[in-house]
């Protein structure tokens, strides 16, 4: 297809949304519970039949109950149905037409987009008779499914992608995603993520409530900032001490979260000003590190605290000394409620990102390390001493560098320490870690 097709899957809630979104994109892409309500936000994956590429939207079920969610639950399913080129609307096949289908239906009456039926829960060609109670939503003629068996889907796929091809559906133009930078937004519970992220897109995309563990799964999603650079950014699930995640639930979208940090280009660790540094902190931004990802530190909710002229001084000095593993990483104050230095992350994003995909010419980086033993001379061990033969840069995002000596044992931690600080000096890597590997050269 020459152009980037969307399909939304709606529904009321547990009549297998997700389970149909797993097996259309071929991963279990988002959580499946038999609690009903378990996915609130939108949630976005590519997937392929039959040699054509599109997304799969998986949304929030609609419904009439008090949850205290439900508003806004509906208000995502219809963003996502504007954002749609077609509609699944997933039926319980056993239970009959409900209210709720009902109050869906309403909904998708008012959209432009073509709407396929699927009768979900029918494991066998023996029960495809409890497809007609379906008729009376007035939508066509249904597909009887079975979402975790897999039957019956491949007949509505077939049905869809034809609909592309031939086009009968929306679509937009292809656009080049490989040069997006990937960003994930990581932190503790409710320190500010989900409105960060809706801040950046410029649209509600994240369910922003005081609520603890408001998102339950990652939620990417596309900006463009004023220059016209294009990101995608992950709104993750906030990450509890193990000990605390008890819901199964959670901890799959904890998972997911790490899941997000390995894909990412650039992290952004979001601190709460108003509780200030905790131990989950330092180790939520440890998974970055570990990962070899490039971070920055945001500091959320600058305009909650009583500040002076010294507040930003010691607060960063404060970080500096609770993240002494992360002394590269830029730090900026930031008000999501306010906007405050928000439009200034792009271009952060953007210069870090740079920085953990720069590459170094070796005759250059080789003067540096000389240069760094002329004014501070290789140790010794049992009277022998270490010798630097030569060092070039191995590998991107993050720098590696290959550094040739005569015997690997002969190298401190504290002379690799100090060579790492050389390099930082002489070459702009603020934001992203930086890799020795010491060598015997052969």
């Amino acid at each position: 297809m020459s152009k980037k097709y969307t399909i939304a899957i709606v529904g009321r809630p547990n009549v297998g949304k997700s389970t149909l979104f797993n097996r259309i994109v071929g991963t279990r892409k988002a959580i499946v519970n038999d609690i009903s309500g378990v996915t609130r936000d939108r949630l976005y994956e590519k997937a392929e039949w039959n040699g054509s590429e599109f997304s799969v939207i998986d949304t929030g079920g609609i419904s009439a109950s008090n949850d205290v969610f439900i508003k806004e639950i509906k208000e995502q399913a219809e963003l996502a149905i504007k954002e749609a080129d077609a509609i699944i609307f997933v039926v319980d096949g056993h239970n009959g037409i409900t209210e709720d289908d009902q109050l869906v239906a309403k909904v998708l009456y008012r959209s432009k987009q073509p709407i396929y039926l699927a009768v979900n829960h029918l494991d066998n060609i023996e029960q495809h008779d409890l497809i007609y109670d379906s008729y009376s939503l007035g939508l066509g003629d249904p597909y009887p499914i079975s979402a975790v068996h897999g039957n019956g889907v491949a007949d509505l796929l077939d049905d869809i992608v034809d609909a592309f091809k031939n086009g009968t559906n929306g679509g937009v133009s292809d656009q080049d995603q490989e040069d997006q930078i990937k960003i994930a937004i990581i932190g503790r519970p409710n320190v500010g993520k989900s409105s960060i992220f809706n801040s950046l897109i410029k649209r509600n995309r994240s369910i922003v409530s005081d609520i603890q563990g408001t998102t339950r799964d990652t939620v990417d999603s596309q900006f463009e900032d004023n220059q016209g650079n294009v990101f995608t950014i992950s709104d993750t699930a906030g990450i509890r001490k193990s000990g605390k995640v008890i819901e199964s639930t959670e901890k799959y979208a904890v998972l997911r979260a790490q899941m997000a940090i390995e894909s990412a280009d650039v992290i952004l660790v979001v601190i709460d000003a108003s509780t200030g540094i905790q131990d989950q902190d330092k180790h939520i931004a440890g998974l970055a590190t570990e990962e070899g990802r490039a971070v920055v530190i945001v500091v959320n909710k600058w305009d909650a605290i009583e500040k002076d002229n010294y507040s930003m001084k010691q607060f960063t000095e404060q970080i500096r000394e609770e993240f002494k593993f992360l002394d590269y990483a830029p730090i900026m104050f930031v008000s999501a409620k306010t906007n405050q230095r928000l439009d200034q992350i792009p271009e952060m994003v953007i210069k870090v990102d740079n920085n953990h995909k720069m590459r170094i010419q070796s005759s250059i980086l080789n003067q540096t390390i000389l240069d760094a033993i002329a004014l501070h001379p290789t140790p010794t061990k049992n009277g022998k001493r270490l010798r630097v033969y030569y060092a070039t840069e191995v590998a991107v995002a993050p720098p590696t560098f290959a550094i040739f000596v005569n015997d690997p044992e002969l190298m401190h931690f504290s002379y690799e320490r100090y060579l790492e600080n050389q390099i930082r000096e002489n070459f702009d890597f603020a934001g992203t870690p930086i890799r020795l590997r010491i060598r015997a050269r052969k």
